[in-house]
């Protein structure tokens, strides 16, 4: 039997619980989490960057136009992957960037790369909607708009050729530690949990049934790498 990859399905009437990532299952929906915070004139924000770490965040503040430019790169780890990822997108003056572990220093100029950032909110038809918001859901996944250079999408499959199966999965918020890969009748899954971090509204879950092999398989024959909210995992054949 081939191993093969299992594309996403919708979770429940045909409808994405978060239309942003095909495997969340519950948490606040959305690329961005957008708050005001209690008492103060401060706002909020969350970025997923899958893949980017910490010391390839780059943050920009122009004061003339009072924007914070956020950009990172997610290299090319495997060979297996299409190509690195650039990330990029422009918002009001405190963020937070979910990968982080550390508080980051803002790099003052007065411009800022066009090819990366472009310089829009990537969610502002959904402005005003909370990330719990049904607006968030529907019956298709949208390419990510933060992703300024290669893929745009939430996961990438790739048939090795031993007969094997790589597979890359973004499921942004969670550690290395909270992700976990189960084999069972035959089928592969891959959960993930994020937990809330300074104002998140929550914390958020993933879950995915990601590839179908054989019902003996030996789920010893699978490697998963986790990194920056990203798990990859590569399949080998029997």
């Amino acid at each position: 039997m081939e191993i093969r990859f299992v594309e996403p399905v919708p979770q429940s009437e045909g409808m994405y619980y978060a239309t942003n990532n095909p495997y969340q299952v519950n948490g606040p929906r959305g690329f961005t989490e957008f708050k005001v915070l209690d008492g103060t004139a401060k706002l909020f924000v969350r970025i997923d960057f899958p893949g980017v770490r910490n010391n390839s965040v780059k943050i920009l503040l122009d004061p003339s136009q009072k924007a914070v430019f956020v950009s990172g790169e997610a290299p090319q780890e495997m060979v297996y992957d299409a190509s690195l990822r650039e990330f990029g997108t422009a918002t009001g003056l405190f963020v937070r960037l979910i990968l982080s572990k550390e508080t980051i220093d803002f790099r003052v100029g007065s411009s800022c790369s066009a090819r990366l950032i472009r310089g829009y909110d990537p969610e502002a038809h959904l402005r005003g909607h909370g990330p719990q918001d049904p607006a968030f859901t529907g019956p298709d996944i949208v390419p990510n708009p933060l992703v300024q250079t290669g893929s745009t999408s939430a996961y990438e499959s790739k048939q090795l050729s031993d007969g094997g199966l790589f597979l890359r999965i973004d499921m942004p918020g969670v550690p290395n530690d909270k992700f976990a890969v189960t084999v069972e009748n035959g089928c592969v899954t891959v959960t993930g949990r994020a937990p809330a971090a300074m104002d998140d509204s929550s914390g958020r879950e993933y879950r995915g049934n990601v590839a179908v092999v054989p019902r003996d398989y030996d789920s010893r024959r699978i490697e998963a790498f986790a990194n920056e909210g990203v798990i990859r995992l590569i399949i080998h054949s029997i």
